[in-house]
């Protein structure tokens, strides 16, 4: 039985004047002198009338919308959104006109034939809720409610969002000012447009083109009446009738809806009952927010933070945070999507997330810096039962709060550099490589002078040697104690300029002669990053993870171009290249990493094997994975005895840990990367036409190569049968015009060996060039030499 309905009296009648009153005023229908005093005798007071309406602004100036942020791979897909707001604005024209027709027949169905306030709905509304059974009626129009949104979307405070809700006859009368500005200035399709973009249609989604995507998997151009009815009946109470909540009640009221269509000949009463005998059909698309969701989650985070030290973005970081979440941007990424499953796979399947250690693995494309993908072992998210982090232990500290880990011999790489840009020859340059050397230390020149420490560098190898060996050999088996020499020979200036060129983080104390097997952490990202600046023959490029960003209408808000620079030679980084092919060959501690295409790479361990790298490339993929220990506090510890993914290892080293998880996500991508070799080295730079002076001091032999139109050099000092101090070896700069000289130490054999037959440890391996002068001497045996310690080769 139906409720009675409560009789009408003078009060409840008079109030409801009072409020149409009071909106008459403010729209100049009715004389201010008539309005107030009777809006005053129904108890509003007339100083308050005055005050208000004196005070109100005559517009709400309408602010964009907030829309939410895409994150897309190299190839459009999408890989993560930012939003505060669920939103994507689209043009009425991009709206279905049913949908259209569908909001205006349910919330206003006069919407274009009357102005800012439709009285006949609101007296209609009026009278019903005052005469009816219970229910209530809504009198605003959509212009009305359509203010009401700006208002609230606009506030910037919790008491400005209470304003802009309060159930007061101010905030009526103001919002009905806002309604007649908007009335005056935009058109009426203007007033809809806004009206579906600004609506929140629950579950997240703001917008009539979020919500299509959010609840049924279509663009809002594509929007039918079954789905329009849905969605029409959402905005009088999105949570109330939120279909993936109370399907029941979405449903009642979607009955509501069609019934109105119907009357109003939006569509057929045969088609309204169809559909109201049918199920909602839903096709709920989740919009995942945020990076914890992301298909590539570290890369998302390693993106945003990239973008908030971006100062052309905003002037703050609260500046340019509210540009991400709410400026609808598109921003274009450098991540190639199967490079990121590859990658992820990988790590995955070297180490599991709860081992007491952690793999990271990152590709970078040589040449542009580009950044292809980033993974780690250890899944984003706060749970360290699950072994969780949002530690990004791929990239910078900057963008990470990650510190790296040390690197091992892959810091080689810079003084095989030093060696050749000082005009070394590669198979000239020979050593007798014991398994343990001991050097004075005050034998290594730094950028300003012989390293101030006396006391022996003791470095040794982990398996006995007692060989002589060029660079091939001593790159190829990682001899520490040739390296140490040889280092000895190019000096620590250049080896650690050059690292600081190619992108590595060093700190100011990094010239020591250890410098060679590693003295400061390291990540993957930077290290693909320098190791890609062989295959791009000598050019480094920054890491790149951004190429450009649209703003919201599609134009090109910014581009990020890319930061490159030659900081060796070609001729330098060639040779490079061909040395480092001859660790993936027999005999080189690379040799089950090899690819199904031209491939270089290093190895690398650090001290007390708390961490094992392996670097490696093709001329198009340079890539970079470490496993490193980490104990249950999450610090530093040995890998030794780990448990890596249920498999035990007594000892850790680069080719058998870091190498095979590099392997697996190079393999995995090698079909998709064009067949490419490295450049063939040529000779070293020729030395004949060099002046004569071998024997010679320092300061005579400086004279005369200046006399000759070359710039001489000191570069440090080798052991020869010349006198102490006197000029033992020259070579020529890859300039042409350097003219690097060594000096004696007065120990050596009765005279300097001749240039020995080049090695083959490379495909088409290339003859070495002599020095010019005498070549380092050197002893010879058995055996071969393997880094260890702080510096493991393998």
């Amino acid at each position: 039985m139906a409720a009675r309905r409560p009789p009408l009296t003078f009060g409840t009648v008079a109030s409801h004047l009072g409020v149409l009153i009071a909106v008459s005023a403010v729209m100049g229908v009715l004389a201010a002198g008539l309005a107030v005093p009777l809006v005053s005798a129904l108890g509003y007071g007339a100083h308050q009338i005055d005050t208000s309406l004196r005070n109100l602004p005559e517009d709400l100036k309408a602010e964009p919308l907030a829309q939410r942020t895409r994150v897309l791979g190299s190839n459009g897909g999408l890989i993560a959104t930012f939003y505060d707001q669920n939103r994507v604005n689209v043009p009425l024209d991009q709206v279905s006109k049913i949908m259209q027709r569908s909001i205006v027949g349910v919330e206003d169905y006069r919407f274009y034939q009357h102005g800012a306030l439709d009285l006949k709905g609101t007296l209609r509304a009026f009278l019903n809720n005052q005469t009816g059974d219970g229910s209530t009626q809504g009198g605003s129009s959509i212009t009305q409610q359509m203010a009401k949104m700006t208002a609230l979307n606009q506030a910037q405070t919790p008491a400005e969002r209470r304003a802009a809700v309060a159930d007061t006859y101010k905030r009526k009368i103001l919002e009905l000012r806002h309604a007649i500005a908007f009335e005056q200035n935009y058109s009426k399709d203007w007033i809809l447009d806004r009206y579906l973009n600004i609506a929140y249609f629950g579950d997240g989604a703001y917008g009539i083109q979020a919500a299509a995507r959010h609840y049924f998997s279509v663009d809002a151009k594509d929007l039918n009446a079954k789905q329009s009815a849905l969605l029409a009946g959402l905005v009088k109470n999105p949570s109330g009738y939120a279909p993936t909540e109370y399907p029941a009640r979405a449903k009642a009221r979607r009955h509501v809806v069609l019934d109105r269509l119907a009357q109003l000949k939006i569509i057929s009463q045969q088609k309204a009952d169809k559909i109201d005998a049918g199920g909602l059909g839903l096709k709920v698309s989740p919009t995942p927010n945020g990076c914890v969701s992301s298909k590539a989650p570290f890369f998302c985070d390693y993106v945003r933070r990239y973008l908030l030290d971006d100062p052309s973005l905003g002037k703050t970081v609260d500046d340019r945070k509210e540009l991400l979440n709410s400026g609808g941007l598109t921003i274009k990424t450098t991540l190639r999507l199967p490079f990121e499953r590859a990658a992820l796979r990988a790590t995955h399947d070297a180490v599991r997330p709860t081992d007491h250690a952690v793999g990271a693995l990152a590709m970078v494309q040589p040449g542009s810096g580009d950044v292809l993908a980033i993974s780690q072992s250890k899944p984003m998210g706060r749970s360290k039962a699950k072994g969780e982090t949002f530690l990004n232990h791929v990239v910078d500290q900057k963008y990470g709060d990650a510190a790296g880990f040390q690197p091992g011999s892959t810091f080689k790489l810079f003084v095989l550099s030093a060696a050749l840009t000082q005009g070394l020859a590669p198979h000239a340059t020979r050593f007798f490589a014991p398994d343990q050397a001991h050097i004075p230390q005050n034998e290594f020149r730094t950028c300003k002078g012989p390293y101030p420490n006396v006391a022996t560098w003791d470095p040794h190898n982990s398996t006995l040697s007692h060989t002589t060996m060029d660079m091939y050999v001593g790159m190829q088996q990682s001899v520490n104690t040739y390296f140490a020499q040889l280092e000895r020979q190019t000096g620590l200036c250049m080896p650690v300029k050059l690292a600081k060129a190619m992108g590595v983080q060093l700190p100011s104390n990094a010239q020591v002669p250890s410098f060679t097997l590693g003295v400061a952490d390291a990540n993957p990202l930077e290290m693909a990053a320098a190791y890609a600046t062989m295959p791009a023959r000598g050019k480094y490029c920054s890491p790149r993870p951004v190429t450009e960003i649209l703003n919201s209408s599609g134009q090109v808000f910014k581009k990020y171009p890319t930061h490159c620079k030659q900081v060796v030679s070609r001729e330098v980084a060639d040779r490079i290249n061909d040395i480092l092919r001859g660790v993936m060959l027999p005999g080189g501690f690379g040799v089950g990493l090899a690819l199904d295409k031209p491939s270089a790479g290093k190895t690398g361990t650090s001290q007390d094997n708390k961490a094992v790298w392996f670097n490696g490339y093709t001329p198009e993929v340079s890539a970079s994975s470490v496993v490193a220990g980490v104990n249950g506090q999450g610090f530093p510890s040995t890998l030794n005895g780990v448990s890596l993914n249920g498999l035990v290892r007594s000892t850790a080293h680069g080719s058998t840990v870091a190498g095979p998880m590099w392997a697996e996500a190079m393999r995995a991508i090698q079909d998709r990367i064009p067949y490419k070799n490295f450049e063939r080295p040529s000779n070293p730079p020729p030395t004949t036409g060099l002046p004569q002076v071998l024997g010679s001091s320092v300061a005579s032999a400086e004279s005369t190569i200046r006399a000759d139109g070359f710039h001489p050099q000191l570069a440090g000092e080798l052991d020869s049968h010349y006198p102490a101090g006197s000029v033992a070896f020259i070579s020529r700069g890859v300039d042409g015009r350097t003219v690097y000289l060594y000096t004696s130490t007065g120990h050596g054999g009765p005279a300097p060996p001749p240039p020995p037959t080049p090695h083959h440890h490379a495909p088409a391996p290339h003859p070495g060039g002599g020095g010019g002068g005498a070549a380092p001497a050197g002893g010879g045996g058995p055996g071969h030499g393997h880094g260890r310690g702080h510096g493991h080769g393998h």
